[in-house]
C-alpha cells in the first residue's frame, strides 16, 4: 500500500471539508495505507482535549482519537494552535505539535498528497 499525506485547511466553523478529510483518512487507513494528517488554520482547534460532544454537532476529538488508535499520524501546526488560544497541555494526548516542516517532510515521502479545504 502507499503513503498518503493529507493537509487539512478548513474554512470557518461548520465547513464540511474537515469532516470529509477525517473520513477520507480513515477509509485510506482501513484499506492499508500509511496516513499522515497535518492540521492547519481553523482545523487546529479540533486538537483540544475534553471537548463537549453535542448531538448533531461535529467535534474532532472522538474522530482524532479513533484515527490515532488505527495508527494514523496526526500533527497540528503549533503556531496556528497557540494563536487560537490552545496550549500544549490542553491538547489531545498523542497529537504532535510542530511547524510546517513536519508536513513538508511527509509530502516529500508520500505517494499521494491531498490538500483539503482552504479559502
Amino acid at each position: 500500500m502507499g503513503k498518503l499525506a493529507i493537509g487539512v485547511f478548513p474554512g470557518l466553523v461548520g465547513n464540511m471539508a474537515y469532516d470529509f478529510a477525517l473520513k477520507f483518512a480513515e477509509a485510506a487507513k482501513d484499506k492499508g495505507h500509511d496516513v499522515s494528517i497535518w492540521m492547519s488554520g481553523n482545523a487546529t482547534v479540533s486538537v483540544k482535549a475534553n471537548q463537549k460532544h453535542l448531538l448533531d454537532y461535529s467535534t474532532g476529538e472522538k474522530h482524532l482519537l479513533r484515527l490515532m488508535e488505527k495508527g494514523v499520524e496526526i500533527c497540528t501546526c503549533e503556531a496556528c494552535t497557540v494563536a487560537r488560544g490552545i496550549r500544549k497541555d490542553e491538547g489531545i494526548e498523542g497529537i504532535q505539535w510542530s511547524a510546517m516542516h513536519w508536513f513538508l517532510a511527509r509530502v516529500h515521502s508520500a505517494d499521494r498528497v491531498f490538500l483539503i479545504g482552504g479559502e
